[in-house]
């Protein structure tokens, strides 16, 4: 048994290369092998986002906090709030963080594939955080 006491565990920003705005995350798991699931703790402040990317296994996002918003690709934005589940299908593409007038906190899961969580591509822009 490993306990990862609240408030010891580290809280970094989001790099600018993945993620627009200000958001936090504080990993709150990282299996070792065999186990291949990593979860951790994101704080959107409002307007701010995650840039596209996928997931090779899935993920799934629990909203814990404020209000959020999400798009797969060539689907509609959908609002997010709290307790509300998402999940994302392996190697669906899309994006997700706060409403623009609200920060947003969930958790998200996933798992490795061959030690790889996440695929990023391109930044969302603000367009398309914008459309309707």
């Amino acid at each position: 048994m490993e306990i990862k006491r609240a408030g010891t565990r580290p809280v970094n920003d989001g790099p600018v290369a993945y993620f627009s705005g200000a958001v936090t995350i504080e990993p709150l798991i990282a299996a070792e092998a065999p186990a291949r699931v990593a979860a951790a703790k994101v704080t959107f402040a409002a307007g701010a986002r995650t840039a596209w990317h996928t997931h090779p296994l899935g993920q799934t996002l629990i909203i814990t906090a404020g209000r959020g918003r999400a798009q797969r690709e060539g689907g509609s934005i959908e609002q997010l709030l709290p307790g509300d589940v998402v999940w994302f299908a392996p190697g669906e593409k899309h994006w997700h963080g706060a409403a623009a007038d609200e920060g947003m906190t969930h958790i998200a899961i996933q798992e490795a594939l061959d030690g790889k969580t996440v695929e990023w591509l391109e930044q969302v822009s603000d367009a398309e955080y914008g459309a309707q």
